[in-house]
C-alpha cells in the first residue's frame, strides 16, 4: 500500500497532494476540488475514502500553490481559470504515469464544481491516459468547446434540488459525444448535506469507475 504526501511539478508551480493506493488497486482517481476549496475538502475526502474501500487509489491535490490560494481568496483570480486548472490536472495524470508504482494503473478524474470543468478539459487533452470522469455538483458547461472532444465515459452527479446546476449539467450532457449519464440524487442540494446524499454520490462514483476505469475509448473522438 502507498500512502504519502507528494509534490507534483506543474510548470513553475509545485503542487501538494495526498496519494493513497491500496494493494491490488484497479486504478487511481485524481480529485479536482471546486473554487475556493483544497485537497482537504471534507466532501471529496469522504468520497475518496469510499473509493479506496472499493479498491481504487486516490490522489487528492491542491490545484493552487499556497501563494496562489492567498491571492485567490482576495481576488478570485484563479478559481475560474479552467485552462490553468486543467493543465495542472494533465500534469498530475502524466506524473502518475511516470511513477513506477502507478504507471500501469488507469487514471480517472473526479471533479467538483469548477474542478469538474478542469477534469473534462484534462480528459479531452489526455484521451489515452484518462479512462473515466465523474463530476459532483459540477460546472461542466465551463469546459465549453472541450466537451465534444472528451472520449472517456462521463458521469454527472447532481442534486435534484440544485436547480440551476442541474440545468447546466443537462445542457452540457447534450454536448458530450462520449458515453455519459446524469445521476440525480433526489432531494439533494449543492453540497449534499442531506442524510445519505453524499453516500449516494460515493456509491455512484465507485460504480462508474468500477465499470469504466481502464476501458475508456481513448484515441479519436467517437463518430
Amino acid at each position: 500500500m502507498i500512502s504519502e504526501t507528494v509534490t507534483i511539478p506543474s510548470g513553475e508551480a509545485d503542487l501538494t497532494g495526498d496519494l493513497v493506493v491500496p494493494a491490488g488497486a484497479r486504478g487511481v482517481v485524481v480529485f479536482a476540488h471546486g473554487s475556493g476549496s483544497s485537497r482537504l475538502s471534507p466532501r471529496n475526502r469522504a468520497v475518496a475514502e469510499a473509493l479506496r474501500r472499493a479498491g481504487f487509489g486516490t490522489l487528492l491535490m491542491d490545484l493552487l500553490t499556497g501563494d496562489e490560494e492567498r491571492r485567490d481568496s482576495a481576488t478570485a483570480e484563479y478559481r475560474f481559470d479552467i485552462p490553468l486548472l486543467a493543465r495542472r490536472l494533465v500534469d498530475a495524470a502524466d506524473w502518475l504515469g511516470r511513477r513506477p508504482d502507478t504507471a500501469d494503473l488507469p487514471a480517472g478524474l473526479f471533479g467538483a464544481s469548477t474542478g469538474a470543468a478542469a477534469a473534462l478539459v484534462a480528459a479531452a487533452e489526455r484521451p489515452g491516459r484518462v479512462s473515466a470522469v465523474v463530476s459532483r455538483s459540477g460546472r461542466p458547461d465551463l469546459a465549453d468547446a472541450a466537451l465534444p472532444r472528451v472520449t472517456a465515459p462521463v458521469l454527472l452527479v447532481v442534486g435534484g434540488d440544485d436547480g440551476t446546476v442541474l440545468d447546466l449539467n443537462r445542457r452540457a450532457a447534450e454536448a458530450l459525444r462520449a458515453e455519459h449519464a446524469v445521476h440525480v440524487v433526489p432531494g439533494a442540494t449543492h453540497l449534499f448535506p442531506e442524510p445519505g446524499a453524499l453516500e449516494e454520490v460515493a456509491g455512484a462514483a465507485a460504480g462508474w469507475f468500477r465499470d469504466h476505469l481502464g476501458t475508456g475509448n481513448g484515441g479519436e473522438p467517437p463518430a
